[in-house]
């Protein structure tokens, strides 16, 4: 954690531009709750503020935008059997991202580095995504036990073809190229123009003119392009078992991108992948209110799993990348209960809507 006397996240009003930096550098910037509540309450107050025409959020040291939320701490209370606190963090994140999604006004992500997890969920909600050239994004849950949140439900799916289903089941990392074509990033500027940026949008002028001003030319695409064909023809499978037959297929027809996307599958968490496939089969028909719901009762499932806890402890703890999952085989999964999360009940779960939070 941070020195008690450094802010892990801070806010400026440049003209009319509100600017939010994430500042746990040494962390990536990953998220703690305390950063969640002051963005949410911080965004809340700009919300309303008229000299605030557009708000601008980025990461610090260059490295990352944000890596997610603090799994670590995130582990460590559940480890201590306190799940209270465990899932006060999720609501709190889930309702910050239900915000960025209803923000009445232009919310830009400027982002540098490392995009994965809750970075995303602060920034693919958002109106404009601008990546630099070092953007790298990735929905990295089922190699830990989870799945992909904060909104995946609703976004993967909506991307082109079956690449959703291929970022959430893989967790595969892509670049500012991919990102641009399949719509996860909108404009591509080099990171050393973001301070030039921020400078324009404080004059108060056209958003997109600005961005404009300053547009780089993409990194080359990679294999959301490059392999678009193999991927949905072997990603609109109903199973996770099809997908992986499919993708055998493939790569006994001689495709080397086939072989080694089966070979990550089946490193995966069995229960987060088949929870990863219904969000991208049930994901098109919900609202983001709703797949949000979806997500926190999942979110809940998980928590009192066992997976989850044994993913962080091998590939962010002891680092043996060695997960013993539980079930084992995706035959053993009960599909049944995580299904059942998909059925919009009235009970407790938060509305998603915009409308809850900290206020000002």
């Amino acid at each position: 954690m941070a020195d008690a006397a450094e802010p892990e996240i801070t806010f400026e009003r440049r003209g009319a531009v509100g600017i939010a930096t994430l500042v746990r550098t040494k962390a990536l910037n990953a998220l703690t709750l305390p950063m969640v509540t002051a963005l949410h309450r911080q965004l809340r107050a700009w919300a309303d503020d008229p000299a605030v025409t557009r708000v601008a959020v980025r990461g610090s040291g260059g490295r990352a935008f944000c890596a997610g939320g603090d799994i670590r701490r995130i582990h460590a209370l559940g480890q201590a059997g306190r799940l209270a606190e465990v899932m006060e963090f999720w609501r709190e994140e889930y309702l910050l991202d239900a915000f960025v999604k209803t923000f009445p006004k232009p919310y830009v992500a400027l982002i540098e580095g490392i995009v994965m997890g809750g970075g995303v969920g602060i920034s693919l909600h958002g109106d404009v995504r601008v990546a630099a050239e070092s953007y790298s994004f990735a929905m990295p849950e089922t190699g830990i036990g989870f799945f992909p949140d904060i909104g995946a439900t609703y976004a993967l799916p909506r991307l082109p073809g079956r690449t959703g289903a291929y970022l959430a089941l893989t967790g595969s990392r892509i670049g500012a190229g991919d990102a641009l074509q399949v719509g996860l990033a909108t404009h591509a500027v080099r990171a050393a123009d973001f301070e030039a940026v921020l400078d324009g949008f404080a004059r108060g002028g056209d958003i997109a003119a600005t961005l404009a001003d300053f547009a780089a030319a993409p990194s080359d695409s990679g294999p959301l392009v490059a392999e678009r064909t193999t991927i949905d023809a072997c990603f609109c499978a109903d199973t996770v078992t099809a997908i992986l037959e499919r993708l055998d297929a493939a790569a006994r027809d001689g495709s080397d991108f086939a072989a080694r996307t089966a070979a990550t599958i089946r490193t995966r968490s069995p229960t987060s992948l088949t929870i990863a496939l219904a969000q991208m089969r049930r994901g098109p028909s919900l609202s983001f209110a709703q797949a949000m719901r979806a997500e926190f009762r999942l979110c809940a499932r998980v928590m009192r799993g066992r997976d989850f806890y044994e993913g962080v402890r091998a590939v962010i703890v002891d680092k043996d990348n060695r997960p013993a999952w539980q079930p084992a085989t995706l035959e053993a999964v009960d599909a049944a209960a995580i299904e059942a999360a998909f059925v919009d009940a009235d009970d407790a779960t938060p509305r998603f809507d915009g409308s809850e939070g900290p206020r000002p």
